[in-house]
C-alpha cells in the first residue's frame, strides 16, 4: 500500500456523492411535476418498465419439482421441510409454514444476510408469528446461507466460504461478466417460491404477502416491482435511498446494485411506486447503518402517487428504535398490516415463542445442499454460459475492437487535460536509494485528478520535455513499485495513480475486512458498484485517466511513450493502448490471462474494478493482447494473484 497518506483521499467520495446527488435530484424534481391521476399512473408505468430492463429474468419457468423431506410439528401449525427447484437441477431449501387452520393468505419470507438463513431465530419466530395467526409462509434459504453454500470443498474458499455477504459479492462479480445479475438470481429464486406458495391448495390467490429483513428487505423491494401476483408487501431494514448510501458510505451487496438503475434515474422509491397502490409498508430502525432520514424521504415521494391515485392509506412507514435486525417491533408492524391488508383483522402481539433448533429445519440430513446428488451451483451455470458465449464469439479486426470496447468502456475523444503542480514526495531520504517524485495532478475529471510523478534524481515544479517516456500503471501505488526499479538515463520516468489508487486511494468508506484493497467488501468493490449502477464502469473511468496521460505527455514533446502496467494495472493499460496507438510499445507485467479465467475458478481476487459487464459476449483479453504487434507479457497471474506461466 501507499507509503504516504493519498493527497486526494475523499475525492472518489466527493464525486460519487456529487453524481447520485443530481439523480436524486433531477428525480424529485420529475415527482413535483406530477399533479392528476394520469401523471401518476404515466409515471407508474414508466418505471416499471426501466425496473424490468435492468432484471435479465428467466424467459422460462421449468418444474419445481418440490420435495418434502421432513416435517416439524408444533403447536396450531407443521413446518414442512422442502425442497424445490428455481432453475433446472438448482435446488432452493425451504420451509413451509402450514397453520392448522389456515385463513387462505399466504406469504413469501425472504432471509436477510445470515449465515443460518431460514434458521435465524428472528427470521423463523417470524414465520412462526404468521403461522400462529394463519397464514401459510414459505421461507426460503437465500444463495450462500443456511443450507446453500456455495463454496464448500472448493480451493481457495476460506475468505467468502459461509460468509453470506462475500459468496454474493464472488458470485455476482462473476455472472457480471456474461451480462447477469447475482440480484436478478435472488429475484428468480423469490419468484419461484411464490409459484410454489400458490400451488398450496390453502392459500387464496387474493391474499398473498412478501416479507423480509435486510437482504431480504431488498428481495422483497425488489420483487415487489417486478411481481404481478403479490397484494402486499412489507420491506424490513433495507429502504432507504441511495443517495443516502453513498453520503454515508455504505456499500451494499451485489445483488442490492440494479445495474444501470441510477442512469434511468430511478431510486429505491420507485420500487414501491412501480405498483402503486399495491399495500406497501416501509420498516426502519433509528439506528441502523441503512439510514432512517432516507426510509422517510422515498415514504414521502411514494406518497405523492399514492395520494394522486387516491389511495394513500395503502402506503405505510415505522421505525423501530433499535438497530439494524427484524426485532419484535418490525414483526409487530408485519403482523398488523399485513392483517389489515388482508381484512383478517388488526393488530396482533406476539407471544413468547420458542425457536425450533435449526438441525430441526434442515431440510438435508448433512445440512448443505453440496452433497445433494445432481444438484449444481451457481458457479455451473456461470460456466456453461461462459462457454456458450466463448463459442459464439467472433474475431474482431483491430478496428472493430477498438470501436467495441471504446463503446464498453464508455471512452470518447480525451483532450489534454489541465493539471496542477503539486510537493514531490522524497523516498528513502537516508538511503544510496533515495527517489524525488515530481507529481502533476491531471484533470482529466476534476473532481478526481489522476496524479502523475516523475522518478527522477532532482524536483521539478514543471512538466519537463523529452523524447521518450515510460508511464507506468501501478497494481496499487506508482511510488512504492517504482522506486525499486531501475531504468536506461534516456527515458523519463513516469508513475500514473489512475483513480482509487495511490494518491487517490479512498481513505474512507466502510471497511468489512480491514483496508486490505482485494477484501470482497470493500472500497473498490463499492465505487465500482456505484459506477454499475450509474451505468457506466470505474476500469472505463481509469482508462480515461491513462489516455490523458498519453495527450499531455504527446502535447508536451514526447514522441515515444512506454505504456505498462502491473497487476490490477495491466488491464487499464492494455484497453488504453489499444485505443490509443496499437503500435506503441506495451509491457504487462503480472497481468491476467482472460476475463474469462477469471470466472472458471471458484474464487477470483481479480476486483470487480478490472471487469466490464456483459464483454465476454464479444471479446476477451486474448483478443485484445493479440492486437497489439509490441506488447511484451512478463509473469502473467492467476485469480490468486500470483504468478502463472503462459505465452502470447
Amino acid at each position: 500500500m501507499a507509503s504516504f497518506q493519498p493527497t486526494f483521499g475523499n475525492a472518489v467520495q466527493d464525486y460519487f456523492i456529487n453524481r447520485f446527488r443530481d439523480v436524486y435530484e433531477e428525480r424529485r424534481q420529475r415527482l413535483a411535476q406530477l399533479k392528476t391521476r394520469e401523471d401518476a399512473l404515466a409515471y407508474v408505468a414508466s418505471v416499471r418498465e426501466k425496473i424490468r430492463s435492468v432484471f435479465p429474468l428467466p424467459m422460462e419457468k421449468t418444474p419445481l419439482n418440490p420435495v418434502c423431506t421432513g416435517t416439524v410439528k408444533r403447536d396450531g401449525f407443521r413446518v414442512e421441510k422442502t425442497i424445490f427447484y428455481s432453475r433446472p437441477d438448482f435446488p432452493v431449501t425451504s420451509n413451509l409454514y402450514i397453520p392448522d387452520r389456515p385463513t387462505g393468505a399466504g406469504v413469501v419470507f425472504l432471509c436477510g444476510h445470515s449465515a443460518t438463513g431460514k434458521a435465524m431465530v428472528n427470521y423463523q419466530t417470524g414465520c412462526q408469528g404468521l403461522a400462529m395467526q394463519g397464514y401459510v409462509v414459505l421461507a426460503i434459504d437465500p444463495i450462500g446461507q443456511g443450507e446453500r453454500y456455495q463454496f464448500l470443498n472448493e480451493k481457495n474458499t476460506n475468505s467468502v466460504n459461509g460468509l453470506s455477504t462475500r459468496e454474493h459479492n464472488m458470485i455476482g462479480k462473476q455472472l457480471l461478466l456474461t451480462g447477469e445479475s447475482f440480484g436478478a438470481w435472488r429475484a428468480w429464486d423469490a419468484i419461484r417460491a411464490m409459484d410454489l406458495l400458490l400451488e398450496r391448495p390453502e392459500v387464496d390467490r387474493a391474499n398473498v404477502g412478501m416479507t423480509g429483513c435486510s437482504g431480504g428487505g431488498t428481495m422483497t423491494t425488489f420483487v415487489n416491482a417486478l411481481e404481478d401476483r403479490l397484494t402486499m408487501a412489507a420491506a424490513s431494514c433495507y429502504v432507504t435511498s441511495w443517495r443516502r448510501n453513498v453520503e454515508n458510505e455504505i456499500p451494499a451487496d451485489i445483488e442490492q446494485i440494479p445495474p444501470n438503475i441510477s442512469a434511468l434515474g430511478c431510486e429505491m422509491s420507485d420500487f414501491i411506486i412501480a405498483r402503486a397502490p399495491r399495500p406497501f409498508m416501509i420498516m426502519a430502525q433509528k439506528n441502523d447503518f441503512f439510514d432512517a432520514r432516507g426510509a422517510q424521504e422515498t415514504y414521502e415521494d411514494a406518497k405523492r402517487v399514492y395520494d394522486l391515485l387516491g389511495a394513500g392509506d395503502n402506503l405505510r412507514i415505522g421505525v423501530a428504535p433499535l438497530s439494524h435486525g427484524f426485532s419484535i417491533h418490525h414483526r409487530e408492524y408485519v403482523y398488523e398490516f399485513f392483517n389489515r391488508s388482508s381484512a383478517l383483522g388488526g393488530a396482533w402481539k406476539e407471544p413468547e415463542i420458542e425457536p425450533i433448533p435449526e438441525k430441526e429445519l434442515h431440510c438435508l440430513p448433512v445440512g448443505q445442499i453440496e452433497y445433494l446428488t445432481g444438484r449444481r451451483m451457481v458457479r455451473d451455470f456461470i460456466r456453461d454460459e461462459a462457454d456458450r458465449l466463448a463459442a459464439g464469439r467472433r474475431k474482431h479486426s483491430t478496428a472493430e475492437l477498438k470501436t467495441l470496447l471504446a463503446g464498453h468502456l464508455g471512452v470518447g475523444k480525451v483532450e489534454v487535460p489541465y493539471y496542477r503542480i503539486l510537493r514531490c514526495q522524497h523516498t528513502d531520504l537516508d538511503s544510496p536509494c533515495r527517489r524525488v517524485f515530481s507529481r502533476f495532478a491531471l484533470e482529466v475529471e476534476p473532481e478526481i485528478p489522476a496524479v502523475m510523478k516523475l522518478m527522477a534524481d532532482a524536483d521539478f515544479y514543471h512538466l519537463p520535455s523529452a523524447d521518450k517516456a515510460f508511464l507506468y500503471i501501478p497494481h496499487l501505488d506508482s511510488v512504492d513499485e517504482l522506486k525499486g526499479m531501475n531504468f536506461a538515463e534516456d527515458i523519463h520516468v513516469f508513475g500514473l495513480d489512475v483513480r482509487g489508487i495511490g494518491d487517490t486511494l479512498p481513505t474512507g468508506c466502510d471497511q468489512h475486512g480491514g483496508r486490505y484493497f482485494f477484501a470482497p467488501y470493500t472500497h473498490d468493490y463499492h465505487y465500482a458498484s456505484c459506477h454499475l449502477m450509474l451505468g457506466d464502469s470505474y476500469l472505463g473511468a481509469k482508462v480515461r485517466d491513462i489516455l490523458g496521460a498519453i495527450a499531455l505527455l504527446k502535447d508536451n514533446g514526447y514522441r515515444e511513450i512506454h505504456l505498462a502496467g502491473r497487476g490490477q494495472g495491466a488491464v487499464p493499460a492494455v484497453l488504453a493502448a489499444l485505443l490509443n496507438d496499437e503500435n506503441a510499445p506495451v509491457t504487462l507485467m503480472n497481468a491476467p490471462e482472460s476475463w474469462d479465467s477469471m470466472l472458471r475458478d471458484a474464487i477470483t481476487m481479480w476486483p470487480q474494478s478490472c471487469m466490464l459487464r456483459g464483454i465476454l459476449k464479444e471479446t476477451d483479453l486474448p483478443e485484445i493482447y493479440a492486437a497489439l504487434p509490441n506488447l511484451k507479457m512478463i509473469h502473467p497471474w492467476n485469480n490468486m494473484l500470483q504468478n502463472k506461466a503462459l505465452s502470447f
